[in-house]
C-alpha cells in the first residue's frame, strides 16, 4: 500500500506574469475563493507520512486544479477573460504539470500492483451564502465504492477518538463523487485507488494554521494507517 497526500489549494499566489490581471483582486485572493486557509500548514505537518506528496500554492483564481477541463469553474471570473493563448499557457504550466505528476505516480504504483490511498487536503468557509456549515470535518468519498466507504468509516472512527468533541460528517459540505481530482482518478484507476478528500472548517484556522491538536490528530491516524493498513478497510 502507498499513501499519497496532495494539497490543491495551499496558497493564493499569482505568478508574476499574471500580476497585472489581479491588481484589484486582493480581497478575493485572501478569501476562501483564493485558497484553502490552513491546508498548506497541515500538508507540511503530515507530508512525511506519505510515499508521495504534492502541493500547489498558486491561487485557484488563476486556475482550479480540482476541476475537470470542461468545468465552468476551471477558470475564475478573472482568468476566464484571458485569451485562449494565455489560458493554454496556464494549463500547461500549472494545471497539467500538477495533475500529471499525481497521475504518473499512481500509474507507477499500480503497475506494481500496489494499492493507493489518496488523501486530498481541503478546508471550507464556516458560513457560505449566509448559512452556517454544520460540521467541523468532512470526509468526502464515493459511496458506491466499497473500499472508500469502509476506509471512510474507519477514518472517521479514529479521528473521532482523537477529537471527541468535533462533529465529523460524511460527504459534507460537498459530495465526494462531484467533479474533482479524486473523481477523475477513480475512473482512471478503478481497481487500486482509494480517493478521500478531507475538509476542515476554517473557523479553526488562525494565521493560516490549524491548531496543534488538529494536526496531531490527523498525523496520528495516518501513522496508524501505515502501521496497520488492513484494519482501515474492515
Amino acid at each position: 500500500m502507498k499513501i499519497l497526500i496532495t494539497c490543491e489549494h495551499g496558497g493564493n499566489e499569482i505568478p508574476p506574469a499574471y500580476h497585472a490581471f489581479f491588481q484589484h483582486q486582493q480581497q478575493a485572493l485572501n478569501s476562501h475563493r483564493g485558497y484553502d486557509p490552513g491546508t498548506l500548514d497541515l500538508f507540511e505537518e503530515v507530508k512525511f507520512l506519505a510515499d508521495f506528496s504534492l502541493k500547489s500554492e498558486v491561487s485557484r483564481l488563476l486556475v482550479e486544479l480540482n476541476r475537470s477541463l470542461h468545468h465552468r469553474q476551471l477558470f475564475s471570473e478573472v482568468s476566464k477573460k484571458f485569451s485562449a493563448e494565455i489560458k493554454e499557457e496556464i494549463l500547461q504550466l500549472y494545471y497539467f504539470s500538477y495533475r500529471n505528476s499525481v497521475e504518473k505516480q499512481i500509474e507507477t504504483w499500480v503497475r506494481f500492483q500496489e494499492k493507493v490511498i489518496h488523501l486530498s487536503l481541503h478546508s471550507f468557509t464556516p458560513i457560505f451564502n449566509g448559512i452556517e456549515r454544520n460540521a467541523d470535518f468532512g470526509i468526502l468519498y464515493d459511496s458506491s465504492k466499497t473500499n472508500e466507504k469502509n476506509f471512510s468509516k474507519n477514518f472517521k472512527l479514529q479521528l473521532q477518538q482523537e477529537l471527541p468533541g468535533f462533529k465529523i460528517r460524511f460527504n459534507y459540505p460537498y459530495l465526494g463523487k462531484a467533479d474533482g481530482l479524486t473523481t477523475y482518478l477513480r475512473k482512471k484507476f478503478p481497481a487500486n485507488y482509494t480517493g478521500i478528500e478531507l475538509e476542515i472548517n476554517q473557523k479553526y484556522v488562525v494565521e493560516n494554521q490549524f491548531s496543534a491538536a488538529i494536526k496531531q490528530a490527523i498525523a496520528c491516524v495516518l501513522e496508524r494507517l501505515r502501521e496497520n493498513e488492513h484494519s482501515m478497510f474492515q
